[in-house]
């Protein structure tokens, strides 16, 4: 077990280089940090949201949106099928219930079950009477719940990384909820601004017969709406709502950028279509001159330009009275996409950047106290054997430095104690090899030899241990959240590292050291 060939001992020290050349980003100031481009290492451990401070929030998914969208589209679908059957009906209002049809001639009723009994998969129908009710059943209602809300997270986390933050906590909570953790975020009210609106914008064409008053006093003419503006330039012209039609000429999901830009020394937003949204701007802008196009963000206006000329490129700018962050947040808003359904903010915190420094110096002294006390123990304890344990010690501790570092991982609090608990767990390995040394030493063995039976012996104790606990720190990480995963991810890099300073790197110095001194006893 003494025996190291070269190359082994090459490989232990190999490892150590590259764990102080990794950690050493956490030491330097981040203004003299190698570049990304350089190929020295420069990424430093992310702190925590406790440890850094920033925004803490927790979203709900207003998921019944969902299904009454989703139940609105069936009842299209329904209502197509039965005209194209010449059957006639009358739609009723979408509910959480279903979608819900009335066949006006009785005689139609049974032809018209037939026809809307396989519309879509995975749903039921019920009512009685001429009424039909089409449902989707509890699998598929689950699966378009689920799919809302991942693409929700999907929607968030992209908005949050567009805010240029490093390392963004954003987690499902439960069956309709998400928690979204943003260190060192100094300006919460912005978060609450971007996550809190759903972002979906459409084009509609503006309904040019009669006026929002006009149709408020005689009647909304057939497929049209009103709609309120969010332009302030229209507030101050008097112009307070718009009447538009509501067919989708382009919808919004065909947009592929955003970028906020400046337009006659204003502020303002260029957008970009993919081919098929592009195809179908051109031949609306070419079929529409003169008339108004209104573009709708969660169900304002924010502007209605009016069409002078066919726009074929495929491309624009949204104008109105923006200001520059403003034009910032809605570019970032329409190039992360829309939120599937609506989301309420049910809780927000903020953890200020004094609190999360009191946290990291409190995890400083019992970190730096911890290894103290374990240092001068081992060194009291066991003698040489005890520094070069204490060597191991700190080089585990860099490495743990180096592969966080590496792996991008975010140290919370726990996280600081999984470290702390990783000191003692270091030496543990150590303390049972050198236990065990003394005791073929007591039964009369040569150095050599008690050396080698204390690691070999000592071998499967200290594998069955460690194996243990990994396990363990891998449960913790795959059914825990947050602050349990951080303390998780600590602790297993901890049990990685320390098995290998403590068999590899302390087994390399007392064979050195027996090879170039050759002592007659032991102290230990």
């Amino acid at each position: 077990m003494l025996y190291f060939t070269k190359w082994k001992a090459a490989l232990v020290l190999l490892v150590c280089a590259l764990g102080v050349v990794y950690a050493a980003p956490n030491f330097l100031p981040k203004d003299v940090l190698p570049t990304e481009s350089s190929l020295l290492p420069s990424k430093q451990v992310n702190l925590g949201l406790d440890l850094r401070g920033g925004s803490h929030m927790l979203l709900e998914v207003d998921t019944d949106s969902v299904v009454r969208e989703r139940y609105d589209a069936l009842a299209d679908s329904i209502r197509s099928e039965l005209r194209q059957a010449q059957i006639r009906n009358r739609p009723r209002e979408a509910t959480l219930q279903g979608a819900e049809v009335t066949v006006l001639k009785a005689e139609d009723a049974e032809k018209a079950r037939e026809l809307v009994r396989n519309i879509e998969p995975n749903t039921v129908m019920s009512g009685e009477g001429n009424n039909i009710i089409v449902s989707y059943n509890e699998v598929a209602m689950k699966e378009l719940i689920d799919r809302a809300l991942s693409q929700s997270v999907e929607v968030v986390r992209r908005r949050v990384d567009e805010l240029g933050t490093t390392e963004p906590s954003i987690q499902r909570q439960g069956t309709n909820r998400i928690v979204v953790q943003v260190p060192g975020l100094d300006d919460p009210s912005r978060l609450r601004a971007i996550l809190g609106r759903t972002a979906k914008m459409n084009f509609h064409l503006v309904n040019g017969q009669k006026t929002a008053a006009d149709a408020r006093s005689s009647g909304l003419p057939p497929g049209t709406m009103i709609l309120p503006s969010a332009d302030e330039g229209d507030k101050a012209a008097g112009i307070r709502e718009y009447l538009i039609d509501r067919r989708i000429v382009v919808s919004g999901d065909n947009l592929v950028d955003s970028q906020p830009t400046f337009n006659e020394g204003r502020p303002v937003v260029s957008f970009r279509f993919d081919a098929a949204g592009g195809a179908r701007f051109g031949d609306v802008t070419s079929k529409s001159a003169g008339r108004s196009l209104a573009i709708v963000l969660d169900g304002e206006v924010i502007s209605a330009p009016r069409i002078n000329e066919p726009i074929l490129g495929g491309s624009g700018i949204i104008t109105g009275q923006f200001s520059v962050q403003e034009a910032n947040d809605l570019a970032l808003l329409l190039r992360a996409g829309a939120l599937p359904a609506p989301m309420q903010i049910l809780e927000e915190r903020s953890v200020g950047p004094g609190l999360g420094q009191d946290s990291v110096e409190a995890g400083e002294i019992a970190a730096v106290l911890g290894l103290v006390f374990v240092i001068a123990f081992m060194v009291i304890s066991y003698g040489r054997f005890g520094i070069y344990a204490d060597i191991a010690l700190m080089m585990n501790l860099i490495l743990v430095l180096a592969v966080m570092s590496v792996l991008q991982a975010t140290l919370t609090l726990p996280g600081i104690a999984g470290i702390v608990l990783t000191v003692g767990m270091a030496v543990d390995a150590n303390v049972l090899i050198f236990e065990r040394i003394r005791e073929e030493r007591r039964n009369g063995r040569t150095i050599i030899n008690a050396i080698d039976a204390g690691y070999r012996s000592a071998m499967s104790t200290i594998l069955d241990a460690n194996i243990t606990t990994l396990i363990a720190a891998l449960v913790l990480f795959s059914f825990g959240s947050g602050p349990i995963k951080g303390f998780a991810v600590t602790l297993a890099i901890g049990i990685i590292t320390s098995m290998f300073s403590a068999i590899w790197l302390t087994r390399l110095l007392i064979a050195v050291w027996i090879k170039r001194r050759r002592p007659n006893e032991l102290v230990l």
